[in-house]
């Protein structure tokens, strides 16, 4: 098998989110316990392992170093700007998911179908989330009326608590309590706490992500949370129900990220952007 390792949503390499990449070529998916150990081994938050079905046609499977998952938008991202790299998929493809089959556009940059987004889910009671992010809550409480935007479930692939802060010092200043937040992620079948904060410089938002429960205490990019914050803000009325919108992540991890996200007319959600190979190699698993 060979694997490489892929920065999605940045144009150079020690940017934006690493992710494992595992080509199969036409061969089955290997045993789940070996997959795990390969993406445990690797220690990204993400590893995708591809099968090659037809020039057109892809299988992925994603696992973090603790679980599979059903999607994953970055290390999506990150395999077909890899397979457009090697001469191996352009144009419009179709990749093979739990989460669903998803159109993907593999070029220079990459543009990726997410699954039909929804709001999961709205949390009346948010105390304990923003204080599991550190924050004091009456008075976060009392800047957020300001923008009168509730805490969230949606859905875009994966499910991702959408959680407004008031600024993006406040944002970038964030200590979560990672078992507490690991505990409500659980506690509300959710991947990840996705936080974020409306600014005026460019971006529709400044955003940081924490999936602890899933081994990922905060990543620098990703692509299912932010198709479904898109919707999240489109739905609340921040944004408009279709247009181009551009989210940046991993400030404060020095791994700035640019994702970029579409809404089209029929309300389809798409995510991507470039992506830099920083490596390659061949697993020995025998």
């Amino acid at each position: 098998m060979r694997y490489y390792i892929v920065d999605a949503f940045t144009d150079r390499p020690f940017g934006g989110n690493p992710a494992g990449v595992v080509l199969l070529g036409n061969d089955d998916f290997p045993d789940e316990g070996l997959m795990l150990q390969v993406a445990a081994e690797l220690r990204y938050s993400e590893t995708a392992f591809v099968r090659r079905l037809s020039a057109t046609e892809y299988h992925m499977r994603y696992f973090t170093p603790a679980a599979e998952v059903e999607l994953c938008g970055h290390a999506t991202v990150a395999t077909f700007a890899l397979l457009h790299r090697l001469g191996m998929a352009d144009g419009r493809c179709l990749c093979h998911t739990l989460a669903g089959d998803l159109a993907v556009e593999a070029g220079e940059r990459v543009m990726m179908q997410m699954a039909k987004p929804r709001i999961v889910e709205t949390i009346a009671d948010t105390e304990e989330i923003y204080k599991a992010l550190g924050l004091n809550f009456s008075i976060v409480n009392s800047q957020l009326s300001i923008l009168n935007l509730p805490v969230q479930v949606a859905y875009a692939g994966l499910n991702d608590i959408m959680i407004p802060v008031p600024d993006v010092a406040v944002l970038n200043a964030l200590q979560p309590d990672m078992e507490a937040v690991a505990d409500i992620t659980k506690a509300h079948a959710t991947t990840s706490f996705h936080v974020f904060a409306i600014a005026e410089d460019g971006y529709t938002a400044h955003v940081r992500d924490f999936g602890p429960l899933y081994g990922i205490p905060e990543e620098s990019a990703t692509g299912t949370a932010n198709a479904a914050l898109t919707h999240y803000l489109a739905v609340n009325g921040v944004i408009p129900q279709q247009g181009d919108f551009a989210f940046l992540q991993g400030e404060a991890m020095g791994r700035p990220s640019v994702v970029a996200t579409r809404i089209a007319a029929d309300g389809t959600v798409y995510v991507g952007g470039t992506a830099a190979v920083v490596a390659e190699g061949e697993l020995l698993t025998q």
